[in-house]
């Protein structure tokens, strides 16, 4: 499982020019999946993300999570984060699991994260032509591979 968390103060879904979710000030997470994930990978990324201390305190310093600073928590999925482009120009997203694995995680990845960080999360559409819109702030991206536990 690989996400990009960007930590933002406003983004939302739109889907054939109706918003579908939108937050305030809080995280943007895109999520891929593999057929390898496991419960174990979904739980381990739901666990980090919520206790991530990436936003600023009083003094500016990065000491706060999700939770520390009341911030809402919109998760898309994106199948595109597992691409090989190691060959040609053509990105392989043979990594990327099919969809009869990868909405299952998906859900189960929103319900684990809603549960352990205590957020109702909201969603894009799984499959959907999205237009996702933020605001980024920091700006402060980071990248985890429940793979590649760093």
């Amino acid at each position: 499982m690989k996400v990009v968390i960007q930590r933002v103060n406003g983004s939302f879904v739109s889907i054939a020019g109706n918003v579908k979710s939108q937050i305030g000030k809080g995280l943007l997470i895109f999520a891929g999946f593999e057929n390898e994930d496991s419960k174990d990978d979904l739980k381990w990324m739901s666990k980090k993300i919520s206790a991530m201390r990436i936003f600023p305190d009083n003094e500016g310093v990065m000491n706060l999570s999700v939770k520390g600073v009341k911030g809402e928590i919109l998760v898309v999925s994106q199948f595109t984060l597992h691409a090989k482009t190691k060959k040609g120009n053509r990105p392989s997203y043979i990594k990327a699991a099919k969809p009869d694995i990868s909405i299952p995680l998906y859900e189960k990845f929103v319900k684990e994260l809603e549960t352990i960080s205590g957020i109702k999360i909201q969603t894009g559409k799984f499959g959907a032509d999205m237009q996702i819109s933020l605001i980024n702030d920091g700006p402060v991206t980071i990248i985890i591979d429940s793979k590649n536990k760093e």
